[in-house]
């Protein structure tokens, strides 16, 4: 079953996708932030076009444990998607999952001027790759 990654930011997504085993995580996507409703109906239909069986929403959550502001976001588009689609939508904690993107890329070797870009498909990689190792242990 394939699984697609949500990593919702105020000016991109990032998508990733799983592959057929749901073992590995792929970039797939960075869409434009326009409003809650369009871009839940944005995933919703890549997700249909994909053949996904589930969608993981990244949501931050502070130290202890809660959503931070925008983990809260990510809360509320996961609900507004799970309106926009019969896939089972779950939140995961992506913490940090920007901070591995960057890192990532240094590690891949990727110019300093290439790295300026945004970094959200790459987030949702690891977001998704999170998700995968952590379902594959149980």
């Amino acid at each position: 079953m394939r699984i697609l990654a949500v990593d919702t930011g105020s000016k991109h997504i990032g998508l990733a996708i799983s592959d057929l085993t749901g073992t590995i995580a792929n970039p797939l996507k960075v869409l434009s932030h326009s409003s809650r409703l369009a871009d839940s109906a944005a995933v919703a239909e890549i997700a249909c076009a994909n053949q996904v069986g589930l969608i993981v929403v990244g949501q931050s959550l502070d130290d202890d444990g809660q959503p931070t502001f925008e983990g809260r976001r990510a809360m509320r588009f996961a609900e507004v998607l799970k309106s926009q689609s019969r896939l089972p939508v779950v939140l995961w904690d992506e913490s940090f999952t920007t901070q591995e993107a960057r890192a990532a890329r240094l590690a891949m070797g990727v110019s300093r001027r290439k790295r300026h870009g945004h970094l959200d498909e790459m987030a949702a990689t690891v977001l998704l790759q999170s998700y995968l190792d952590t379902s594959i242990q149980k």
